[in-house]
């Protein structure tokens, strides 16, 4: 991706973002370009080895924190590791999420609770630490959702009660920081499928970004984005560009509504 694909050059000196599951996938994508648009940034992930090579690519401007998004302690150990060394929190994008297949019938409690817990638990607790580090002086909070939080998704039972989750704590929170006075935006992005690690791992050998969600008869415009697009999503709404935004559902989808999957 050309940094030149947005005419957004330098628009987030000065502020400092914090990206959950920025190891790999969108969360790379998204540190590579709030750095590149003058943020600093803190990489928080599990992936070690993946997270501190991406940082000590991205120089100084650039921290790896390992960061078990569903433990509540990690949590206030990453805040505090943040704001020990950039002095304050503007962006956090909470990205982190992981991806099971079930139906109704085939999925098992433990699955159904692991998906809520990763993807749907973490969003409150990053919201709510987020919402306490920025309600002073102000920032944005980005959450990664899906269509899968408003469309049926075959197979995917769990993923989908997760990612309406996110939705509604973004909407709720986004609520609250207005009715407080607080300057803190939230906002969920709800992309359609993304060519990122955790989408390959659930394909067939071979599969490319072209065709997955590609139909010659009833979906020809479908394909799985990648991640870089996403990225521009979440810097636009971590900019200055998006300040009357708050409350809303970014639907990166490409008109599938009604379309069915």
């Amino acid at each position: 991706m050309s940094e030149t694909d947005l005419d957004m050059s330098g628009n987030l000196i000065g502020k400092v973002a914090l990206v959950t599951g920025g190891a790999s996938g969108v969360g790379e994508e998204t540190a590579r370009l709030l750095c590149a648009q003058g943020a600093s940034v803190a990489i928080s992930d599990i992936n070690v080895l993946a997270g501190e090579k991406l940082a000590a690519e991205l120089g100084e401007q650039a921290i790896f924190i390992r960061h078990d998004v569903t433990d509540e302690q990690d949590w206030a150990a990453v805040m505090a590791a943040v704001t020990s060394r950039f002095g304050k929190l503007d962006i956090l994008v909470n990205n982190a999420g992981i991806l099971m297949p079930g139906t109704i019938e085939s999925a098992k409690l433990a699955q159904f609770q692991r998906l809520m817990q990763v993807n749907a638990e973490s969003c409150f607790l990053g919201c709510q630490h987020g919402v306490a580090a920025m309600k002073e002086k102000g920032g944005s909070i980005i959450n990664m959702a899906s269509i899968a939080s408003w469309l049926p998704m075959d197979d995917y039972l769990a993923y989908s009660a997760s990612k309406a989750a996110v939705a509604a704590i973004s909407r709720n929170s986004a609520l609250h920081c207005r009715k407080k006075g607080y300057p803190v935006r939230i906002n969920s992005v709800h992309p359609d499928g993304i060519y990122t690690p955790m989408m390959k791992a659930a394909l067939p050998a071979g599969v490319t970004a072209e065709m997955v969600l590609h139909n010659a008869q009833t979906n020809p415009s479908g394909r799985a984005y990648l991640p870089e697009r996403i990225a521009q999503l979440i810097l636009f709404l971590a900019s200055d560009a998006s300040s009357v935004i708050s409350g809303s559902e970014l639907h990166a989808d490409n008109a599938v509504m009604g379309m069915g999957l």
